[in-house]
Order: structure tokens, then C-alpha cells, then sequence
């Protein structure tokens, strides 16, 4: 089976695990991943990648000229894409750039020109109800009339597409699997020490972006009706919230016990991880469901959690969009922005430590099974297998 995924993500050697690992689940498998040549990572002036070949095996990297360097629904490739699929004559043809991406069309019309009969497949994260203007409605309705297989980061995104008129099947699953390797159970005694964690701090994790919509005032609340237990809160990351947090903290009387880490080497955030008892992710949706604008968000996985439960750590998250599909019966799950039920499941933990072990282990399992990249892969293959099976032709 002959696999091509195109997407800026792929840049980041980091992000190709699950793709490397599906290349090597059987012996008959080739992925070709397409990079843009150039890119300019979140639109920075003066910060361009230069992407470069890589070969392993039955897995390469191919950079491609592109006309769009920091926009992945503009993205399109140059005519040496062309020659690529002539050679490679693949039987899965993957863009992760959404419904509305011009590069999905480019390679949707290449199929059919250079009759290679693959299969069209496209990932989107996109969660929220949404309408389109002529002509992206035109180049939409082309996309979604000849697509063969949907992969959705979250079930709230293929619903929506289903609403836009997708009928044809589809898979959940999240972008980017946990790397059980790096996220793991590993005590930290040096660390606890260095940060002043007592040995009976019951330790609350957050890692995130210090933004309204993360819910960290509603959990600052929730905390501050805990005073009579022994517990810290590890703060790690940093963001606009940062003043009023702190100032919050203060006038609730928490301020000395929270923890603020703001910057962290991503290859060190397992470290403080495994410091925590709990991570909580509280966070809150701001789409306003009266109209069907985009302006808004809602929380489309949560990634944080999966690296959690892979390091045997118990989660707590809001009902905020996927949150309670990650999470299911492996963790706690309350209202959002509901303080009191919040408190409540931090108290079932605080006081129940077999409870805790339980959900640590219930996590751990979920993530082995569901999250890591190998699963993942697995997932993947057997999702193109199923569309292949219905191919009239044999691959060649």
C-alpha cells in the first residue's frame, strides 16, 4: 500500500512518528510525506524553514515548492508535485488541511488528471457549526463531493461536515499520538525538591496557555475553597491571563500556593507531569450558539490529557467539546465553569486515594490502547484497508 500525506505539520521531525510507525506495521507499506519547501512558522517575518529530504527506509520526507508560506488553507504545491505522483502512483492520497483548503483540491484534480484512482482522504481539526460564501462554497462542495474518507481530530468536527453534506465515511482520531516513551510514570525527587513540594502536597497541574477560555479562574476558585487540605498548584506556561491570575490568586488567599513555571523545555514537561497528582483541564467553550459564525472556541482535544494518563497521572477536564470523548470513564468530568462540581471532583481525589490509583490506571490503559502513535497507525490502517476494500481495481 502506497500512502501519501501531504501537511506543513511534517516540518517538525516530531510530529512524523505515527507516520514512521505506520510505514513499518506491515511489509508492504510506503509513506511519502509532502513538506512545503519553505514555511514561516505562526507568520513570523524573517523566520523561514528550509525543509530537507529524508529517506528511511519505506518512509521519506519530500519537500515540494509551495506559493503559500505561512497559510495551510492557501497552501498549494508547485509542478514537481506532479512528477512525484507519477512516480510514487500512490493508492492513499491524505491532506491534513481542512474542508476548505485549496491544496485538497489541487490534489483531488491531480488524481483524476494523472488517473492514479487513489483514494481522497483529509484531516481537519475545525469544531465549530460555520457557513460559507460563494466561492469557497464552490471549492468546499468540490472537496467534500470527492472525498473518499474523512479523518476528524474530534466528533464534533464530523458532525459539522456531515451538516455541510458529507455522507461518505469517516474516523476519530487526533493529529499527533503520545510518545509513551517520553511520557511515562517517573518519580522526581529532585525536582519536588527543587520546587518545594512537601512530601504530603497533594499537587494540581495545569499546562497550557494562560487564556480565559482555559478555564484557570474557575479552577482558581474551585481551589480556593480547598484551604483545609494540604495541596499546590503547578502552573506551567504562560499568556495574557498571567496579571489577573495572580491577582485573583491573591485576593482568594491562594497566591503561596501555587507553583509558576512559565517556561519549560518541551523535552522537560514530562518531568513536571509526573510531579502532579491531578491534571485538570477546565476549559470553557466561547462560541455563542444563537448564530453560525466561526468567531468563538471550544476545546478540540486537548493533548495535555492523553500525555497525563500515558505518565499514570489522573485527569480532571471540563464537558467542553472533545474533552469528554479523550477522557470517557478514565478520568473525572465536570459541567464547565461549574466551580462546585469542579471542587467536588478535586475533593474525591484529595480524599479517596484508591480512587485516584484507579483512574491513574484506567488512563494509563486508555492512552496504551488509544493515544500512543503506534495505535494510532493502527487505527489508520485499518481505516484505509476498509476504503481500499472497496476499490474495483486491485492495487497495481
Amino acid at each position: 500500500m502506497r500512502i501519501l500525506v501531504a501537511s506543513h505539520s511534517y516540518i517538525v521531525d516530531l510530529n512524523c512518528e505515527k507516520l514512521r510507525t505506520l510505514a513499518y506495521l506491515e511489509p508492504d507499506i510506503e509513506v511519502t510525506v509532502v513538506v512545503p519547501r519553505r514555511w514561516r512558522p505562526g507568520g513570523v517575518q524573517n523566520k523561514i524553514i528550509e525543509t530537507q529530504p529524508r529517506q528511511e527506509g519505506s518512509f521519506r520526507i519530500v519537500p515540494i515548492s509551495n506559493f503559500s508560506e505561512n497559510n495551510q488553507g492557501l497552501l498549494t504545491f508547485g509542478a514537481d508535485i506532479i512528477s512525484l505522483l507519477r512516480q510514487f502512483r500512490p493508492h492513499i492520497i491524505q491532506v491534513e488541511q481542512g474542508a476548505k483548503a485549496l491544496g485538497y483540491a489541487q490534489f483531488i484534480a491531480l488524481n483524476q488528471l494523472l488517473g492514479l484512482k487513489a483514494k481522497n482522504l483529509f484531516f481537519t481539526w475545525w469544531n465549530l457549526p460555520y457557513e460559507v460564501k460563494f466561492p469557497i462554497s464552490l471549492l468546499q462542495a468540490y472537496n467534500l463531493r470527492n472525498t473518499h474518507g474523512l479523518i476528524a481530530g474530534n466528533q464534533d468536527g464530523a458532525e459539522i461536515l456531515q451538516q455541510h453534506g458529507y455522507n461518505g465515511p469517516f474516523i476519530v482520531m487526533p493529529q499527533l499520538g503520545v510518545d509513551e516513551t517520553r511520557f511515562r510514570p517517573q518519580p522526581q525527587p529532585e525536582l519536588q525538591s527543587k520546587l518545594g513540594i512537601q512530601a504530603d502536597d497533594f499537587v494540581i497541574g495545569f499546562v497550557g496557555r494562560f487564556v480565559e477560555e482555559k478555564g484557570l479562574l474557575t479552577l482558581g476558585l474551585a481551589l480556593a475553597g480547598l484551604q483545609n487540605y494540604p495541596w499546590k498548584w503547578l502552573l506551567l506556561g504562560r499568556g495574557p491571563l498571567q496579571a489577573v491570575l495572580m491577582a485573583k490568586a491573591a485576593e482568594w488567599g491562594i497566591k503561596d500556593k501555587i507553583i509558576l513555571v512559565e517556561s519549560v523545555p518541551h523535552d522537560e514537561v514530562p518531568h513536571y507531569i509526573n510531579l502532579m497528582n491531578t491534571l485538570v483541564l477546565p476549559s470553557e467553550t466561547t462560541y455563542k450558539f444563537k448564530t453560525l459564525t466561526a468567531a468563538g472556541w471550544k476545546e478540540q482535544f486537548g493533548h495535555v490529557l492523553i500525555e497525563a494518563m500515558a505518565s499514570k497521572v489522573p485527569v480532571i477536564g471540563s464537558d467542553s467539546g472533545e474533552i469528554p470523548h479523550v477522557i470517557a470513564d478514565a478520568g473525572l468530568i465536570f459541567p464547565e465553569g461549574d466551580v462546585a462540581a469542579l471542587r467536588d471532583c478535586l475533593v474525591s481525589l484529595l480524599e479517596q486515594p484508591n480512587l485516584s490509583e484507579n483512574l491513574a490506571q484506567l488512563g494509563y490503559d486508555r492512552a496504551m490502547s488509544r493515544y500512543t502513535n503506534k495505535a494510532l497507525a493502527k487505527q489508520l490502517l485499518e481505516f484505509y484497508k476498509e476504503l481500499l476494500s472497496n476499490k474495483l481495481l486491485r492495487l497495481a
